[in-house]
């Protein structure tokens, strides 16, 4: 009776159904060692029967040519994280590479070198690290130094000397805050995540353009970036500054919950407090009402670092930035705030 085996075959397989070896199977496939004809083609037709496929390493070894990359990120379900991995595999799918994603837990230093050495067990040519959080950072500086590296970034600098692809937000922060400075409003609050290194990012442009007004910060941090955190540093905010009228968070899901408690307080949006998110998120055109954010194309980020990465294999160097300009989209929940 026949037996279903749903484990793909391996070269111990091909060899026994040739009648040869493992390492004459091997010697077949690499090419390194003359094989006589009969057994070159024994292994031939067990391959085509089995539906053997060599893994990337063997192909790799075949070919002389490494035609994967790996892509290192902290988070991969965000829309940010999701649009820049897009954008790396389009430009991965024209010149006809592979992409093979890891996870980077956090940024413990045994984590970051288990997702390194994982993602360097595979024949990569390269790599590209998502640069938005501490994982990312991490993962960058556990990079060997020897091996062609690319990152898609928030900001156009890195803490290690490689290319980097990225939107400059927080320069685009800086002028989401001083759109709500010129609507009128004494100053803009906010909500936002600690950054991930140094003086950048939204957090960092709110502050400068406030200092740069001769104002001072007043602000909540969160780890987190989701609705509820929103919610939450909303309810601080206006606890403690209950004559608050503009709101700038770091990311529209900060600012969907945010609106939300500003709404169960009795206040209108954006008469009482006028609320602007960031990243252009599809959800900030329908909420209601419609979401005053700064669009980030994370698919043209993405597409940057991969293009880099691909200038950086072929000629051995390229440009150190690649640059890209946000958009601010104007929506009702933004406008001058109410007389008295």
């Amino acid at each position: 009776m026949a037996q279903t085996n749903h484990r793909p075959p391996v070269l111990s397989d091909v060899a026994r159904e040739a009648g040869v070896s493992v390492p004459t199977v091997s010697r077949v496939l690499t090419g390194s060692t003359p094989v006589s004809e009969a057994k070159r083609q024994a292994v031939a037709e067990a391959i085509e029967r089995l539906g053997y496929r060599p893994n990337a390493a063997a192909r790799a070894l075949v070919s002389g040519r490494r035609s994967m990359i790996a892509v290192l990120a902290g988070r991969t379900s965000d829309p940010g994280s999701a649009g820049t991995i897009q954008g790396i595999v389009d430009v991965a799918r024209e010149v006809d590479f592979n992409v093979v994603i890891t996870v980077v837990e956090d940024d413990d230093p045994g984590h970051v070198k288990a997702a390194v050495d994982l993602a360097l067990s595979q024949p990569v040519a390269g790599a590209i690290v998502l640069e938005f959080d501490r994982p990312g950072m991490a993962a960058l500086k556990a990079l060997p130094a020897t091996l062609p590296v690319t990152v898609a970034g928030a900001t156009p600098t890195s803490p290690r000397d490689v290319p980097v692809s990225s939107l400059d937000a927080r320069q685009a922060a800086k002028e989401a805050t001083r759109y709500l400075l010129g609507l009128g409003h004494r100053t803009v609050h906010h909500i936002g995540r600690p950054p991930s290194s140094g003086p950048a990012g939204r957090s960092a442009g709110w502050r400068e353009a406030l200092i740069e007004a001769g104002l001072t910060p007043y602000g909540v941090l969160r780890e987190q970036d989701d609705p509820a955190a929103g919610f939450e540093a909303a309810g601080l905010l206006l606890r403690d500054h209950p004559d608050m009228t503009a709101l700038f968070c770091a990311n529209d899901n900060l600012a969907f919950g945010a609106m939300r408690r500003i709404l169960e307080a009795g206040l209108r949006i954006p008469q009482d407090i006028s609320v602007m998110g960031f990243e252009g998120s599809a959800p900030s055109a329908f909420w209601n009402p419609p979401l005053t954010t700064t669009s980030l194309n994370f698919e043209h980020i993405g597409r940057g670092a991969a293009r880099l990465l691909f200038e950086l294999l072929e000629r051995g160097q390229c440009p150190m930035t690649m640059t890209g300009a946000p958009e601010l989209i104007i929506r009702a929940s933004t406008a001058p705030p109410s007389p008295g």
